[in-house]
C-alpha cells in the first residue's frame, strides 16, 4: 500500500463494538483517462440531515465529479446500506474494500461470485458486498500485491478479474455499471448468510430503512435534554458529542461503552492496537455525561454493565472487551473508584435504588480500601504512584459508598477518606523546586508522587515511550490535579490550586489557530514524531482537546467564563465535528495532512472528550462539576481535614504523628502486634480486629497516646518501626 493515504480507517465493528471487521472501505472515481482516490483528493464535505440523527452524507469533489455517500445502518440486519450518486460524464464508481476478518485480516479469504463480493475469515465470520444490480467487473487481490488499487495505480484502470486470493491479507474491488444505487455490506457467521441479509436489506429499499433508522433516533432525542446555551455552534456540537456517546454503546452488551470506534495511527497499526475496547474510566466519564442530558435509560445500562463486569475482587480491569473478558491486566484505581461515584450521582438524580448497587458499592470500596491510596498505574496507563487524580477519586469514592456502609465498616471508611485526604499535599505537593522558582511560585502538585518507598516526591518517575528515560518527579506537571476542586477535595482559589495553574499555564498550555490546548506532562512521547510520522512505540505528545476542557473546568470553578475552551473543543474537531484524542500543534506539514490545530492521527473519536464537552457545556449552565456529589461536597466543603485518626500500612508508612489523634495500625490479613511505648525494654502485644472492607488493625486511641513521645512497633514478619509522637498540632510528613 501507498504511504501517501490518509491515515484515517474506515472500520465497521461487528457483532460488537469490540471487534473490527473491515479496515478500510473505500472509493475510486474513473473514466477511460484518469482515475481518483476520493480519499487521496481529501475534498469533501460531511452532513447529517438533523444534528442528533448520524445519519452521514459525505460529499467528494473533483475538478470533473461529485460523488454522494450515504451511510445508512440498518436497524433490523447486520448490514450497512451505501447509497451513491457519482456526476460527472464517462466516470464509473469502484468500491474498494479491505477485510479485516478476525481481528488482524492476514488470515482472509476473497472471492467474486454471481456478482457480488465476499470474504471470510478463519473462525467463519463472513461479508458480502453488493449492489441493487450487481457488480459488472469485479477482482480479488493480496494487499500491496494484487489489490484493485494496485491495477489502477499499475495500470490506470481496472484490467485485472481475479476469482479468488487464499488466506492471506485480501482486498476486493468492483466497478458498477450505475451512477447511482445503493450498496450493501452484510456480515454473519456465513458467506450465505450475510448475502442473505445484505439483499434482505436492499429488497426492503434504502428509503424504508431510512425511515425506520430516523425514527429511532428521534424517539432517543425526545429522551435527551442539551444544556442551555446561548451559542448555536456550542448546541450543534453538543448534540453531535451525544450521538457520539450513543453510537459507541454496543447493541450486543447494553451498557458497554469502548473509548473509540478508531484505530490510532491505524495505517501503522494492527486492529489489536485500536481504542475499541471498554474502559471502566472512559465508561463512567459517559454515564455522568448521560446523566447530565437527563439520560437515566442510558445510564442505568452502562450500571447495570459496570455491576455485570466488576471482578469478583472488586476491581475492573483496566480495560475488557464488550462481553467482559479482559484485555490488558494493569491495575488503575481510579477505575475502581469512578464506578462509585457514578452511582452515587446516578441517585442523587433520581435513579431508582437496585439490591445489585449495594454489593457493587461494597466491593469496589473493599478493593480500594485494601489496595490504596498508591495506584500501580495512573489514569494514563504508565506510571504506579501517587496521582491527585486518582486519590481524589479515592477519597470521594469511599465517602461516597459509605452511604451504603453501617456500623464500624460505615465509620471506617470515613475515617480512612479523611486520613488520605489530609495526606494529598505529603504524597503530591511539593515546593522550593526549580520549577517552582521558574515560576514564582511556593509550591505544586506533581503529575505523580512515586511510592513513599521508592522516594516519594524526591524520587524520580520514568517517562513512557523514551526508552526508559527517567526525570525527577518534580519536573512533571500535569492538569490531574483539578479533580481535587471538581471533586470538593479542596478550594480552587486555594494559593497551592492557583500557584499549580500558573505552572501548567506556562509549561503545558500550546496555542494554536483554534485555541489553546495542553499536553498531558512535559517530554510526553505518545504523539507523532517530529516529522508527522506515526508514533511507533515513540513520539513527541501533542495537545489534547480533553485536556482543553479538563482546564476550561478548572476556569469554571474560579468564576470565569469557560467557553472559550468549549470553543476550543468545538474548532479543533474533524470535518465531521468529531473530536480527535490529539491535535497537530506546531508548524504544519500539508502532506501528512497535519496543521496546527487540527485532528492529528491519533484516536477520532475520542469519547472521553465528547464526554468531557458535555459535562463543561452542563457545568457553564449549572455552575456545579456534573461529579460534585452532596454527600462528599458536604463533608469537606473543599477544606483539607484534620482527620482524626491516621491509619499506617506499609505503603504509606509515616515517622510521626500529631498529638491528639489516634493511631491505627492495619494490615489485610490479622496480625499480632507487640509494641512499646515510650520504654522500647517493655514490650506488650494485641491482636488485630477486624476493621471492615476486608482490612485489620490494631488501634491506639488519642487518650492512649497523649502523654506519649515514641511507640515502638513490630509485627510477625519481624520489622520494627518507630513512630515518633508529636507535640505539635499540625501534621508532620514521614
Amino acid at each position: 500500500m501507498d504511504d501517501r493515504r490518509p491515515r484515517d480507517r474506515d472500520e465497521v465493528y461487528w457483532p460488537s463494538t469490540g471487534e473490527p471487521q473491515i479496515r478500510d472501505l473505500g472509493f475510486i472515481v474513473a473514466d477511460d483517462h484518469e482515475w481518483f482516490e476520493v480519499k487521496r483528493v481529501n475534498h469533501y464535505r460531511v452532513t447529517t440531515p438533523k444534528p442528533y440523527v448520524p445519519l452521514t452524507r459525505i460529499t467528494h469533489r473533483g475538478e470533473h465529479y461529485a460523488l454522494t455517500l450515504e451511510f445508512l445502518p440498518d436497524p433490523l440486519r447486520d448490514v450497512l446500506l451505501i447509497s451513491f450518486q457519482l456526476d460527472g460524464a464517462g466516470y464509473r464508481l469502484y468500491p474498494l474494500l479491505a477485510p479485516h476478518l478476525g481481528a488482524t485480516g492476514w488470515d482472509n479469504t476473497a472471492w467474486v461470485d454471481e456478482g457480488a463480493l465476499f470474504a471470510q475469515g478463519s473462525t467463519g465470520t463472513s461479508l458480502c458486498l453488493t449492489a441493487e444490480n450487481g457488480f459488472t467487473r469485479a477482482s480479488a487481490g493480496y494487499v500491496g500485491a494484487s489489490d484493485g488499487w494496485q491495477d489502477f495505480n499499475t495500470n490506470g484502470r481496472l484490467t485485472w478479474e481475479f476469482a479468488r486470493a487464499t488466506n492471506g491479507n485480501v482486498a476486493l474491488i468492483g466497478e458498477l455499471d450505475d451512477q447511482s444505487g445503493v450498496l450493501a455490506l452484510g456480515f454473519a457467521e456465513s458467506p450465505t448468510g450475510a448475502r442473505t441479509i445484505a439483499i434482505s436489506s436492499l429488497v426492503e429499499g434504502a428509503a424504508s430503512v431510512r425511515d425506520r433508522f430516523t425514527a429511532g433516533w428521534e424517539r432517543w432525542h425526545e429522551r435527551i435534554h442539551i444544556p442551555t446555551t446561548p451559542h448555536s455552534e456550542l448546541e450543534r456540537e453538543a448534540w453531535l458529542s451525544a450521538v457520539v456517546l450513543k453510537a459507541h454503546q454496543d447493541r450486543t452488551y447494553p451498557g458497554a461503552t469502548v473509548a473509540s470506534l478508531s484505530i490510532p495511527w491505524g495505517n501503522s497499526h494492527n486492529d489489536a492496537g485500536g481504542y475499541h475496547l471498554v474502559w471502566a474510566r472512559d465508561t463512567v466519564e459517559t454515564g455522568l455525561s448521560l446523566l447530565a442530558l437527563s439520560d437515566l435509560e442510558g445510564a442505568t445500562e452502562m450500571l447495570s454493565y459496570l455491576v455485570a463486569t466488576q471482578s469478583p475482587d472488586g476491581h475492573w480491569s483496566q480495560n475488557f472487551f464488550p462481553d467482559g473478558s479482559p484485555y490488558w491486566n494493569g491495575i488503575q484505581l481510579d477505575e475502581v473508584g469512578f464506578p462509585i461515584l457514578f452511582a452515587r450521582k446516578a441517585l442523587e438524580l433520581g435513579l431508582t435504588e437496585r439490591p445489585s448497587i449495594a454489593p457493587m458499592v461494597r466491593s469496589a470500596a473493599a478493593y480500594l480500601a485494601r489496595n490504596g491510596p498508591i495506584s500501580p498505574q495512573d489514569r494514563w496507563e504508565e506510571n504506579p504512584g501517587a496521582s491527585p487524580f486518582t486519590l481524589a477519586v479515592e477519597v470521594a469514592a469511599l465517602v461516597a459508598a459509605a452511604e451504603w456502609l453501617e456500623g464500624d465498616e460505615r465509620t471506617y471508611a470515613l475515617e480512612l477518606a479523611d486520613c488520605w485526604n489530609e495526606r494529598i499535599e505529603e504524597w503530591t505537593y511539593i515546593e522550593g523546586t526549580d520549577v517552582a522558582h521558574a515560576h514564582g511560585v511556593a509550591g505544586y502538585y506533581v503529575r505523580i508522587g512515586p511510592p513513599p518507598t521508592e522516594g516519594g516526591l524526591r524520587g524520580r518517575v520514568q517517562v513512557q515511550n523514551r526508552d526508559g528515560e527517567t526525570v525527577p518527579a518534580s519536573a512533571l506537571v500535569g492538569l490531574d490535579f483539578l479533580y481535587l476542586a471538581r471533586l470538593g477535595l479542596r478550594e480552587p482559589t486555594d494559593p497551592k490550586m492557583t500557584d499549580t495553574l500558573k505552572v501548567i499555564d506556562a509549561t503545558l498550555r500550546v496555542e494554536t489557530p483554534n485555541g489553546a490546548v495542553y499536553h498531558r506532562y512535559p517530554d510526553d512521547g505518545y504523539g507523532e514524531h517530529a516529522d508527522g510520522s506515526p508514533f511507533d512505540g515513540h513520539g513527541t505528545g501533542r495537545g489534547w482537546p480533553l485536556l482543553a476542557g479538563e482546564r476550561g473546568h478548572g476556569e469554571l470553578l474560579l468564576g470565569k467564563d469557560p467557553v472559550p475552551y468549549l470553543n476550543t473543543m468545538t474548532r479543533t474537531t474533524g470535518p465531521g465535528g468529531l473530536m480527535p484524542e490529539q491535535v497537530w500543534d506546531t508548524e504544519p506539514i500539508p502532506e501528512q495532512f497535519l496543521y496546527p490545530g487540527k485532528p492529528s492521527g491519533s484516536a477520532m473519536p475520542l469519547v472521553w472528550a465528547h464526554a468531557e464537552y458535555l459535562k463543561l457545556l452542563a457545568a457553564t449552565a449549572t455552575g456545579r462539576p456534573v461529579e460534585l456529589l452532596d454527600v462528599v461536597k458536604k463533608r469537606y466543603r473543599g477544606k483539607r481535614p484534620h482527620a482524626a485518626t491516621w491509619f499506617w500500612r506499609d505503603a504509606i508508612p509515616f515517622a510521626q504523628l500529631d498529638r491528639g489523634r489516634a493511631l491505627v495500625i492495619e494490615a489485610t490479613e490479622p496480625f499480632n502486634l507487640e509494641y512499646s511505648l515510650d520504654d522500647s525494654s517493655t514490650w506488650a502485644s494485641r491482636n488485630s480486629a477486624i476493621l471492615g472492607l476486608g482490612m485489620h488493625g490494631v488501634r491506639f486511641t488519642a487518650a492512649e497516646l497523649r502523654d506519649r513521645k515514641t511507640l515502638h512497633f513490630r509485627r510477625l514478619d519481624g520489622m520494627e518501626q518507630t513512630l515518633a509522637v508529636s507535640s505539635t498540632t499540625t501534621p508532620l510528613s514521614a
